[in-house]
């Protein structure tokens, strides 16, 4: 899980400045189809029968629900800065709490009521100075985002009782790659070569962190892994500073933090059971 947070938060960084230059869609085609450049040579070598799907439509389904997340994503994080996005992201394993309890069956104790509602209250610490603002509508998008993925971590979790993590992150990339390249077809503007390059680099990420956290479902309980995402938020003020010249405010520093203790505090007393 350490390790995911840390390629997905370079990740997170050069999907932005690629947002800022082309549509989310274009964006979701060009990194999902490096991604399975990647990754189709390996299926080859390992024998295309290992990585045919025995869960063909729970597939389909995390793919669709993690094209969604990955839309309202892109729309949200070029009007924010990284720090915010992963801020308000932190929202992520609070949702996959609530979600475990009710789709997988985990219990659901006082600790993680309290840990959810405290974090949700760092939520609106970070939301509410830019609820009046321009930036509001990317901040509740980015919000909305984290839900959804929440919804697609909690299918991995399930699929991965039966598939392994690198047909689930074969079978997505070729699902958000065919419903993204028609409506980037649409808005298409011609990539530059470094544009191809980041492509390819996002793709390799994007293989390589979505496995990772696929394996850390697999070998841990799904609410007790999560607090390792929270050095996100460390190199995210650190990317979105040498990258775009983003410095995070107090509000974002704020809320991340309460949402940080909440589920920090709620992991050491799991821990301690």
């Amino acid at each position: 899980m350490a390790a995911s947070g840390a390629l997905f938060s370079l990740l997170n960084a050069l999907l932005r400045g690629m947002s800022l230059r082309m549509s989310p869609f274009q964006t979701l085609t060009l990194v999902y189809a490096s991604t399975l450049v990647l990754i189709l040579p390996l299926a080859l070598r390992s024998g295309a029968a290992r990585f045919r799907p025995r869960q063909p439509g729970g597939l389909l389904v995390r793919g669709v629900v993690h094209w969604v997340g990955m839309c309202l994503w892109l729309v949200a994080v070029s009007g924010i800065t990284l720090a915010e996005t992963t801020a308000i992201g932190f929202t992520t394993p609070l949702f996959i709490m609530v979600g475990a309890a009710l789709l997988l069956k985990e219990p659901f104790r006082w600790e993680r009521a309290v840990a959810t509602v405290a974090g949700f209250g760092g939520v609106l610490v970070v939301v509410s100075p830019r609820l009046t603002s321009v930036g509001g509508g990317h901040s509740l998008m980015m919000l909305g985002s984290a839900a959804v993925f929440a919804a697609s971590f909690l299918l991995s979790k399930r699929l991965t009782r039966h598939d392994a993590p690198l047909v689930i992150v074969l079978w997505q990339s070729v699902i958000v790659t065919l419903f993204s390249l028609p409506l980037a077809w649409a808005y298409w503007s011609s990539p530059t070569a470094g544009d191809l390059w980041t492509a390819l680099l996002c793709g390799l990420l994007t293989a390589i962190g979505n496995y990772c956290l696929t394996r850390a479902f697999v070998t841990a309980d799904i609410s007790a892994s999560q607090p390792a995402k929270f050095l996100d938020l460390v190199w995210a003020c650190l990317l979105g500073w040498l990258m775009f010249g983003d410095l995070p405010d107090g509000a974002t520093l704020a809320g991340g933090f309460v949402i940080l203790i909440a589920t920090m505090w709620v992991a050491r007393r799991e821990a301690g059971r």
